[in-house]
């Protein structure tokens, strides 16, 4: 079966099952969903270069998830007795999304960990989103953490990506973050030419000056994201690169994540495998949990994921990367 889209030439990352050169596909299974994405809409304040999503002023290809939506699929997770401990929101921007802050309590009030991925500029900064926010971290604390987007630690590099000025609001939203004691994280990115440690070392700087409690060397706080170029030339992952790599087929992000989103024109959302493939529509799962734990048609084999597309291959085995 041949599945072709824009990211995936007539060679390579076009079978499902076969790499180019003939190869079994590599796959990876679902081990335990500890981590559901969701998708709060593809809208955002700024447009950045590089942006995987295309996230735009404009963009709505993605619609705003509603609270309720998200909440059936909390529901879902209990129901199912799955373990997962952490909920995600990604967008575009989160706190453009009206009904963000319900989301947020809801998933925080079931227990869960909640990650909102962010650029802290003028949406989440807003008075009732300030509020809203206070108050959630007043009642749960560290269980909510906000991960900012913060692509150098320089204005000129962060500036050409997302724009004039766009450096001195993000630390703006950053201080008052730490000024208010949430937990922060920082997402980077690796495509300047410097290493890892003169990136990791020009943040600490940073970070120390500003005062923000955020640990430059533990790459869970500051997490330096590979680039994804869906045009650039890569490796198909067969089942024999595991042993190749050195690599656990449960280390990579689909092994232990999915993300919702909702289509514009769509009547519900569906399920995809992670949050790198927001548009493929054959990466789409079904429209609940347990549809997609058995999906088995196209990209997927009784809910394994056939890793057929650039970004499995650059970003999650080689790049060894993971949104959560």
């Amino acid at each position: 079966m041949s599945v072709l889209t824009d990211s995936r030439t007539s060679e390579k990352f076009s079978d499902p099952d076969r790499t180019a050169d003939g190869s079994m596909r590599a796959r990876v299974a679902l081990r335990a969903l500890h981590t559901l994405w969701i998708n709060t809409g593809s809208l955002c304040n700024i447009e950045c270069r590089n942006c995987y999503i295309e996230s735009s002023p404009k963009n709505d290809r993605l619609v705003y998830m509603t609270a309720a939506e998200v909440a059936a699929y909390l529901d879902e997770i209990a129901m199912l007795s799955f373990p997962t401990a952490e909920i995600g929101f990604t967008g575009g921007e989160p706190f453009m999304n009206p009904d963000i802050l319900p989301m947020l309590e809801d998933a925080l009030s079931r227990g869960f960990s909640v990650l909102v991925l962010t650029n802290a500029m003028q949406p989440m900064m807003r008075p009732q989103i300030r509020e809203g926010l206070v108050r959630l971290h007043k009642r749960y604390g560290a269980a909510l953490t906000l991960r900012v987007s913060l692509d150098h630690f320089t204005d000129g590099l962060h500036d050409l990506e997302r724009g004039p000025g766009s450096f001195d609001k993000a630390l703006e939203g950053m201080d008052w973050l730490a000024s208010e004691g949430f937990t922060l994280t920082i997402a980077a990115r690796s495509c300047w030419d410097e290493t890892e440690d003169q990136a990791r070392a020009g943040f600490a700087e940073l970070i120390a000056s500003r005062g923000w409690p955020v640990d430059a060397e533990d790459p869970a706080q500051l997490v330096i994201f590979p680039e994804m170029d869906e045009t650039a030339e890569v490796p198909e992952i067969t089942t024999a690169c595991w042993s190749i790599l050195g690599k656990d087929p449960g280390e990579v992000m689909c092994a232990s994540s999915r993300m919702v989103v909702k289509r514009k024109g769509a009547d519900r959302p569906t399920v995809l495998p992670c949050t790198l493939l927001p548009y493929d529509r054959a990466f789409e799962m079904g429209a609940t949990l347990s549809e997609a734990a058995a999906a088995d048609s196209g990209m997927f084999d009784d809910g394994a994921v056939k890793l057929c597309h650039p970004h499995c291959s650059k970003f999650c085995v080689l790049g060894g990367a993971s949104c959560s």
